[in-house]
């Protein structure tokens, strides 16, 4: 049958199986697959665990800006090589947590003058750039809040009686064209668009209009008024412009606006699907690896991104470690694809494990396009997009945790989703690792830095001191063992600033903001 045309007419309500059976992709996998009893020593299947969600939506004030400025920072001494500095960590900073308060998602826009942040809530904080400290010599990295709103409440499919999450998986930034910004925000079903707009002014003295916005009895109007413009103090304001739903059976994991911006796709398990920002009734299905058979489903799409520069091309990676370039020009539907990046296993590291922790859990193109990142579970790579074969890069994150993968599979941890990021100029790339740890990797000098987001260096001038992870023998002091991470406390979100070396870094509920002294 040919799809080459498939346009997507949407029903009235969603239609979703239970996404949270445990499965080889994870917690969310659209399939249950038990191990292979064949394999000795494998370690038991986990009993699907009942979705809890908050109750009730934590108030939005509740979000604290706790800005501590770095004014007089001293260059430290480091044979040439950058350090970084504590800047501003957002969030309250008490240690009751409510699941709603957790960050889900982190992003800059285009000129880095905004940082949006969603959370478990529903929630979208927008800070802004303080420019007194963009103005300052050195420039320092200070953000504002600028602005707060309900992004998605939860809902309800009473069909399959599932309950709908409000948490924020995804935002992404629309280049701006005038004074008003737009962002994609989306949850596991709906995407929406917002307007974030400000309002200094407004008018006042309408004929037919009280001034509590009551509409005035005509015959009452016995004088003609000229309306007049009252300046008032700077209102920001949210405003959704388009609602994209019912087009996902699965949960969307990805969105992201072509460069032409008029366009973007979105990806759940099963399907990628393009819309257009002015039509909300109806997108095309550009992709789609669902099986006639439920029972020989091997794979799930992960991640998905447009080109940076190329309008027509895309990237979407699997849960079996590889990632597949399409052309739309080539075929409206993309099941067959141009290029496919993937890495040969080596047989000496083979296990049990080893498709779990070979799933790519984000892709993201360079700025210049040439390149791209794929983060599986242990490692980081880059690939050139004119070698399918091998990535030209590869940086191991946490190596030392390969011996610990039965522990990690017990409690969860492996099925972890880490997000990574480009620098603006492309020679530097960051991702998260547990304990609060982030590593940046400089690809110039193939230098390599663990760092720490805590608590404790929340203090003004703070350098952050390089971490080691002991693995055995003797521990030096500043070492940490491996035995005494906590895997509760992991950096899954991080966003790099376009233009500077400013980086923000999501750990739990708390949003810290650290910036580079040369």
């Amino acid at each position: 049958m040919d799809r080459t045309n498939d346009i997507i007419h949407f029903p009235p309500l969603p239609v979703a199986p239970n996404p949270h059976a445990m499965g080889r992709w994870g917690r969310q996998s659209p399939v249950l697959e038990p191990p292979d009893p064949q394999l000795q020593g494998t370690p038991p299947a986990l009993p699907p665990r009942t979705f809890m969600r908050q109750s009730s939506i934590t108030k939005i004030g509740n979000m604290l800006n706790t800005a501590i400025n770095i004014n007089g920072a001293k260059k430290p001494q480091s044979n040439g090589e950058a350090s970084w500095c504590f800047s501003q960590i957002k969030g309250a900073l008490d240690d009751d947590v409510t699941d709603a308060d957790i960050i889900s998602c982190v992003e800059f826009n285009h000129d880095g003058e905004l940082l949006a942040t969603g959370d478990k809530g529903g929630r979208v904080v927008i800070f802004q750039r303080d420019p007194a400290s963009k103005a300052a010599n050195p420039r320092r990295g200070e953000y504002n809040v600028y602005s707060t709103f309900q992004s998605h409440e939860p809902e309800f499919d009473y069909l399959k009686s599932l309950e709908i999450e409000e948490k924020i998986n995804k935002i992404r930034w629309l280049q701006q064209k005038n004074p008003v910004h737009f962002l994609l925000s989306t949850n596991d079903k709906t995407v929406k668009l917002w307007k974030v707009s400000e309002r200094d002014k407004s008018f006042e003295g309408y004929n037919t209009k009280e001034e509590n916005g009551l509409i005035r009895d005509p015959q009452n109007v016995t004088a003609l008024r000229v309306p007049s413009v009252k300046q008032i103090p700077l209102l920001v304001e949210a405003s959704p412009r388009r609602t994209f739903a019912n087009a996902h059976t699965y949960h969307i994991n990805s969105i992201s606006v072509n460069s032409d911006q008029e366009t973007f796709l979105s990806a759940d398990d099963l399907r990628i699907n393009l819309w257009h920002l002015e039509v909300v009734n109806q997108s095309y299905n550009i992709v789609d690896i669902k099986p006639t058979n439920m029972e020989e489903l091997t794979e799930v799409i992960t991640a998905a991104e447009f080109h940076p520069t190329e309008c027509n091309v895309f990237v979407y990676s699997s849960s079996k470690g590889t990632i597949r370039l399409c052309d739309m020009r080539s075929a409206a539907l993309c099941d067959r694809h141009s290029k496919q990046f993937e890495e040969p296993e080596n047989p000496t590291n083979r296990s049990f494990f080893s498709e779990i922790i070979s799933s790519i859990s984000d892709v993201k193109l360079s700025n210049s396009g040439r390149y791209m990142i794929s983060r599986d579970y242990l490692s980081i790579k880059v690939w050139d997009l004119h070698m399918e074969t091998k990535p030209i890069e590869t940086y191991p994150v946490h190596e030392y945790l390969r011996a610990k993968l039965c522990s990690l599979y017990e409690n969860d941890c492996i099925f972890d989703k880490f997000e990574c990021c480009w620098n603006g100029k492309d020679s530097s790339i960051m991702t998260g690792s547990y304990n609060n740890f982030f590593r940046v990797f400089d690809r110039n000098s193939k230098k390599d830095v663990t760092l720490e987001a805590s608590r404790d260096i929340i203090k003004p001038k703070t350098v952050l001191k390089p971490r080691k992870v002991c693995t055995g023998g003797k521990r030096k002091k500043d070492e940490i063992s491996v035995d005494c991470l906590d895997f509760n406390k992991k950096i899954l979100h991080t966003a790099w600033h376009p233009e500077e070396n400013i980086i923000a870094v999501a750990a739990t509920n708390n949003l810290f903001i650290f910036q580079d002294k040369f």
